[in-house]
């Protein structure tokens, strides 16, 4: 293809191409291909970063920046693409977010204290700079400093919710009340955009109020469409619906995506859909990422100004860890929280675009605001890679902020009589739960990091308690009793069965330990670690169905027809 002779043009006269290549792009554009190149530089420094313990969004960032020095520039097409991943996105934030979370007096309360006090603390910096005739802050006026501490104040949803999750904390208190938290400032950013465009929303926005209403046909319809692809377009059609009836009405759409998640997430197959979702959201956001290396050019004056703002990145940590621990959160998880959080946001180059068009900054800021967001990136993500360690050696500094009043769920737990316990209350670790309790009759009692599991699994009878296996203070508030005879891991991260397979045997537990495992690798890890029986789910699913089968045909085989074969089947699963 004509591309393919382009690459290999360039690597037998790299001089000549050196000289020329900021027309690169527009030779390979003209070649058509130009997407090639895109999603392969994408791949090539996303598995770079990820060699160096960093974010595959970090390298995709980074090939947007590498592709624009060589004439790249972003279309409409990779534009759209970037803006359907942010909806899919917080399609998905909604499904696993409740309404009641925003009511909580640290989610509405702590969004506007850590505002304001970042917004005017941001504020005073640039004022500061400008007085000391630092480029580009030597131009702004008291407005535009305003400006500035507004659009740094906010945080990164995209980076929070995959630090979240990589750290498989998607579903604990303090990943959700930073969710919550992060819903509250996209809210404040709708108000702004409304109020600098002029345009209000339409008197129509009040049949919002119906849309409850409905509720019941989407509840049918997600129960009509199965569970294969019509499941997963649903979960296409039901985002672009909301964000095209919140256009309609003059609000912003990716709003409207986001309530439409939050007015399914009570539904029991919110999760399935939220997981048949989850690697199309992946693939969507990487346009995201190119787009935002691919949007500006650098500068000097500009590279400057990120360099000075980026160390206030510390101030938006403090605030935030201050904020959480004023509400009473114990320092680990005000410090998770706070690590997933520090960053800047994408809302940032939002505000450059609004208040460069309206003559209230230079264009240069949405080159900083580019630069600040990427780099916030790359700063935060060994933080949050190593996040458990960082908190182990700064233990002692970061308690001295605790509240000495605890919330209810970080009071002393106890097991009671239980004999055996369930780490993580998922499909598997339900199922254990009711099969030991209806066919062994020995007390059990699970743990799990999700209040909503907990919430329904207690609502069913059974005795489970919340708790963070992964938490080292979680042990420390755990008194568990000596007639624990097993410990079965059931979570869906094996980093969070290593980690508790890890508590257990340090705290001189001599019980059995069980866990699942999905490959040969990580169950080989397992067991190194003391892991008496490690199921694998993918090998061992088989196995399970054959003996079922074997069990259930034993019941119906009369007396007078021996099944030698099956008996077989019996003694070697035995």
């Amino acid at each position: 293809s004509n591309s393919t002779a382009v690459i290999f043009h360039a690597l037998a006269h790299p001089l000549e191409i050196a000289k020329s290549h900021q027309n690169l792009g527009v030779i390979l554009a003209d070649s058509g291909g130009v997407n090639a190149i895109l999603i392969t530089a994408a791949f090539a420094l996303g598995f770079m970063a990820k060699q160096f313990g960093l974010p595959p969004m970090v390298g995709f960032l980074l090939a947007g920046f590498v592709l624009r020095a060589f004439g790249f520039q972003g279309d409409a097409t990779l534009s759209e693409i970037a803006g359907f991943g942010i909806t899919l996105l917080l399609f998905t934030i909604g499904l696993k977010l409740k309404i009641t979370e925003l009511g909580r007096p640290v989610v509405w309360a702590g969004t506007s204290i850590h505002l304001a006090a970042t917004m005017l603390l941001i504020a005073a910096a640039c004022m500061l700079m400008g007085s000391l005739g630092v480029p580009l802050f030597d131009q702004l006026d008291f407005r535009g400093c305003l400006l500035i501490g507004f659009a740094l104040s906010f945080s990164s949803t995209v980076f929070a919710i995959k630090a979240f999750d990589e750290r498989a904390e998607i579903a604990t208190r303090h990943a959700s009340t930073a969710i919550a938290i992060l819903i509250m400032q996209d809210i404040v950013a709708v108000a702004f955009l409304s109020l600098t465009a002029g345009a209000w929303p339409s008197p129509w926005t009040l049949a919002l109020l119906a849309v409850p209403l409905v509720k019941k046909l989407l509840f049918s319809l997600l129960l009509r469409v199965g569970h294969g692809e019509l499941l997963l377009l649903l979960g296409f059609v039901l985002p672009l619906a909301g964000y095209g009836l919140f256009t309609l009405l003059g609000l912003k759409g990716d709003l409207g995506a986001l309530a439409m998640g939050m007015l399914l997430a009570t539904h029991p197959k919110a999760g399935e859909l939220a997981k048949s979702l989850f690697g199309f959201k992946d693939i969507f956001l990487v346009a995201f990422f190119l787009e935002i290396g691919l949007t500006q050019g650098l500068t000097l004056s500009a590279v400057a100004a990120t360099a000075i703002l980026i160390l206030l990145l510390a101030v938006k940590m403090v605030a935030y860890f201050f904020v959480f621990t004023g509400f009473r959160f114990r320092a680990r998880p005000a410090f998770l929280a706070t690590l997933g959080l520090s960053n800047f946001s994408e809302f940032g180059l939002i505000v450059g675009a609004v208040a460069a068009s309206a003559g209230w900054l230079d264009g240069q800021w949405l080159v900083v605001f580019a630069l600040l967001l990427a780099v916030s990136f790359v700063a935060a993500a060994p933080l949050n890679t190593h996040a458990s360690a960082l908190y182990t050696k700064s233990k002692k500094t970061l308690a001295r902020a605790e509240r000495k009043s605890r919330l209810p769920e970080d009071m002393p737990l106890a097991t009671d009589d239980a004999e055996v316990v369930i780490f993580g209350m998922g499909r598997i670790g339900v199922s254990a739960y009711d099969t030991i309790a209806s066919e062994e009759k020995v007390p059990v009692i699970g743990v799990d990091s999700c209040p909503e599991k907990v919430r329904r699994s207690r609502e069913a009878g059974r005795s489970v308690i919340l708790g963070d296996g992964t938490d080292e203070e979680f042990w420390e508030r755990l008194c568990v009793q000596t007639h624990i005879s097993r410990a079965l891991i059931a979570t869906a991260n094996h980093r969070a069965n290593v980690q508790i397979a890890q508590h257990l045997r340090a705290r001189g537990y001599n019980g059995t330990i069980a866990s699942l495992a999905r490959f040969s690798d990580e169950a080989a890890e397992l067991s190194e670690l003391g892991v008496d029986a490690v199921f694998n789910i993918y090998d061992e699913a088989g196995v399970a169905f054959a003996e079922h089968a074997a069990r259930e045909r034993l019941l119906k085989t009369k007396p007078t027809q021996p099944p030698e074969p099956l008996l077989v089947l019996e003694r070697a699963s035995a």
